[in-house]
């Protein structure tokens, strides 16, 4: 009998080249139960991955292939897949050979079989073997786990948060996917933050292999970008991400100050204002630099550009601590004789001033 149910299997890839046949070879048996949509979702990788997937696709007529060009990141390539997907069933894997395609079936079964919205592979389900990471990746993923499920109070009975490794019902999921935040790295942390406990959510044990090839894609980034969402769900999606990340690249900077000035004084002899403005000077283009590679990242300036966007920086930089010393000074002398308040009032205006006017003028983009 032919199969009526369409299942679509999204795989974002990014230099998976040794990776990609072997996976559609354990995916392919699925074709006898399903009609099978295999969706790579490809971040224009350097390797060749993306011709592999062209030569398979042409052996197997479920193989389709979404190349991105000047888009990356796993999570939007995640969301993108889930948008292009034709399935009435959707899971989400990677292509590296850690999550065991044989568990398929597992998750299929519960999706089907119960009325869960989403069911997750969980790697610290008591059932799970995690055999693909460190024991120092195990803690740190282990610390991550707890204090994520401590920010998301509606999914308290989940054991694992930011799997990489799940199912879906497309019809009743679609709208919250639509609405993550693809800056964010973990897609079904943003899933599960957004939703706020409206998703039926199941767990299945995973059983966590050794990358087959490649290399680990995690770095300093991705474990700002986590902290990044469990903070921006802990203060209840109040401020933007970017904004976020902004100010504490901002609070990192006034103690670089601090210790530039005092280096300069103490140990150069360096006059009060040839000290503050080294450590002005210094710690704007630290700020820019971080928030270059972190919370402008999908904007990342380099080469001649980077030096341009330097100088865009501290010209808004310049104007911010103009505001600032205007608001405080008018807020003193108008609104309040309070001190910290007209300080307090001078630091808001010039961090917004700094935020909105560097994304739109240094990194091109909407604050």
């Amino acid at each position: 009998m032919k199969p009526n149910l369409k299942l679509s299997i999204v795989l974002p890839t990014y230099n998976e080249r040794d990776n990609i046949a072997p996976i559609v070879a354990k995916l392919t048996d699925l074709a006898n139960d399903y009609r099978l949509e295999i969706l790579f979702v490809d971040d224009d990788s350097a390797d060749g991955t993306a011709d592999e997937i062209l030569r398979l696709s042409r052996c197997h007529d479920f193989i389709r292939l979404v190349r991105r060009i000047g888009r990356f990141g796993l999570s939007s390539a995640i969301k993108e897949g889930l948008l292009n997907a034709t399935g009435e069933l959707v899971v989400v894997m990677d292509s590296d050979g850690q999550h065991e395609p044989a568990a398929v079936r597992e998750l299929l079964e519960l999706l089907r079989s119960s009325d869960s919205d989403l069911v997750i592979g969980s790697r610290f389900h008591t059932e799970a073997a995690i055999l693909g990471l460190s024991q120092q990746r195990q803690r740190n993923s282990n610390l991550a786990n707890r204090v994520a499920k401590f920010s998301l109070p509606g999914y308290r009975h989940l054991t694992d948060y930011m799997s990489g490794f799940f199912g879906l019902v497309p019809e009743r999921c679609l709208p919250w996917v639509r609405q993550v935040d693809v800056n964010g790295f973990k897609f079904l942390y943003e899933l599960l933050a957004i939703s706020h406990g409206q998703l039926k959510v199941s767990e299945i044990p995973l059983s966590f292999q050794p990358r087959t090839s490649g290399e680990s894609k995690l770095n300093l980034a991705v474990v700002w970008d986590l902290g990044l969402s469990i903070l921006h769900t802990l203060v209840g999606r109040l401020l933007p991400r970017r904004a976020i990340s902004f100010a504490l690249v901002g609070g990192s900077g006034v103690l670089l100050h601090l210790v530039l000035y005092g280096l300069a004084r103490r140990l150069f002899g360096f006059s009060f204002e040839a000290a503050q403005a080294l450590a002005v000077v210094a710690t704007a283009s630290s700020n820019y630099l971080i928030n270059n590679s972190l919370t402008f990242r999908a904007q990342q300036l380099k080469g001649p550009r980077l030096i341009g966007g330097l100088v865009r920086f501290l010209v808004v930089t310049s104007l911010g601590m103009v505001a600032n010393i205007g608001v405080s000074s008018a807020f003193l002398h108008r609104v309040s004789h309070q001190t910290l308040l007209a300080v307090l009032a001078g630091i808001a205006v010039d961090f917004v001033w700094k935020y909105a006017a560097s994304s739109r003028f240094v990194w091109n983009t909407p604050s």
